[in-house]
């Protein structure tokens, strides 16, 4: 049994502000590699896009070591509480992070098979849909950092709207490889590379559950509310 004394605390403390930072570490590199990974596709940058692809390996590295920490603090430690919930939150954090970066490198990898086709088709559509992945990762991460609920739930009520982004580029791809058998193994690429950027979109959500749940123990609703209902139900 462990017996709580003033230093005790004070390193319990101190041990969890350093997950803490190190899973925003984690954040923000992921968050670098998708505004890297949109830079290099907007202007057909392919060593951009191989650095974006090697940098993955530095995240998975980040990963690893927030795992270790986080097994040695539960053995060590025995958190209850809130406490315990942001241990477990920090553990699910870093495996959404690490995925939002295995998507971003798959984006920058399609865009090397592309190569010379790039921007024949597209272009916009996947500039778009990486701003707006982008912006929902910056926000939950903010939340995360800030333990704010509220900010949680906007992420997570906003989904639809990315997934709006990606059946719009679905439809305009496939028209285009309707139109021109010429463009199949570019839409193809592209119709992955939609994909990709729309799992970034549940990853973020996925955090915004985990921070909601940390901060107030409480799980959000399996549905969410209708589109028509977002705004009013952000204000509440």
């Amino acid at each position: 049994m462990i017996v709580a004394t003033n230093h005790t605390l004070k390193a319990f403390t101190s041990e969890l502000n350093a997950l803490t930072s190190d899973v925003l570490r984690m954040g923000g590199m992921a968050e670098a590699m998708i505004a890297d990974m949109a830079t290099a596709f907007a202007r057909g940058d392919m060593e951009l896009a191989q650095q974006v692809i090697d940098r993955d390996a530095e995240v998975d590295a980040l990963e690893s070591r927030l795992e270790r920490e986080i097994m040695r603090l539960l053995a060590l430690r025995q958190p209850v509480a809130q406490d315990l919930r942001g241990i477990i939150a920090a553990l699910k954090v870093s495996n959404d992070l690490e995925r939002v970066g295995d998507l971003a490198k798959n984006v920058c990898k399609r865009l090397l098979a592309m190569g010379e086709e790039h921007g024949a088709i597209g272009q916009k559509s996947v500039e778009r849909m990486s701003r707006a992945v982008r912006l929902q990762l910056k926000a939950v991460l903010d939340a995360y950092s800030t333990q704010n609920a509220q900010e949680a739930i906007d992420v997570w009520l906003h989904d639809e709207e990315i997934d709006e982004h990606y059946n719009s580029m679905f439809r305009e791809v496939l028209t285009y490889m309707m139109e021109d058998p010429r463009k199949i193994s570019m839409g193809a690429h592209l119709l992955f590379i939609a994909k990709n950027l729309e799992r970034i979109g549940d990853h973020c959500t996925n955090i915004a559950e985990v921070v909601h749940f940390f901060v107030t123990g409480e799980e959000l609703p399996l549905t969410r509310p209708q589109a028509t209902d977002l705004g009013r139900t952000s204000e509440a």
